[in-house]
């Protein structure tokens, strides 16, 4: 088992807790700090925003017709259901760039990808003009090539 010394020469070797100047150690306790204050705000807003999931379907299925969801209902729910699941990837980014010394660069394009698939189901085609749904189209794209490119073994 890693002694706790050991895990911390692992952990954020950008951000070491061991630094010749005090001003910079005591920036970098600052900073491993703020990172895990952002995870409890993340958590917290995760459990706002299914709160907030459980609320709108409690309000639109008691609305007349009562136990029935309109598309605008579904496309309301359906974006705020992937909007708690991208806070969800977002706290697990936090949670990993705590816990390792590596960017996960995988899941931060998998979150990225997520959140224009919540763009592309919400989107209302009325309110969008041709060039905004391929600049859409050319993010996916790209970010599609790069999540192929990071996730594949040579």
């Amino acid at each position: 088992m890693e002694e706790p010394e050991d895990r911390n020469r692992l952990v954020h070797q950008e951000l070491p807790a061991e630094h010749d100047d005090p001003l910079i150690r005591a920036l970098h306790v600052v900073i491993r700090s703020s990172v895990r204050l952002l995870a409890v705000l993340m958590s917290l807003v995760i459990l706002w925003s299914v709160a907030d999931v459980i609320y709108v379907l409690y309000e639109r299925l008691g609305t007349e017709p009562v136990w029935l969801l309109n598309y605008r209902d579904l496309f309301d729910v359906f974006g705020t259901v992937m909007l708690v699941l991208i806070a969800i990837e977002i706290f697990i980014n936090i949670r990993l760039y705590l816990g390792s010394n590596v960017i996960p660069i995988q899941l931060v394009l998998a979150t990225a990808l997520m959140a224009i698939a919540r763009k592309v189901i919400v989107l209302d085609l009325a309110d969008v003009g041709p060039e905004q749904i391929v600049a859409i189209a050319a993010a996916i794209g790209a970010l599609g090539v790069t999540y192929w490119l990071v996730t594949r073994k040579n």
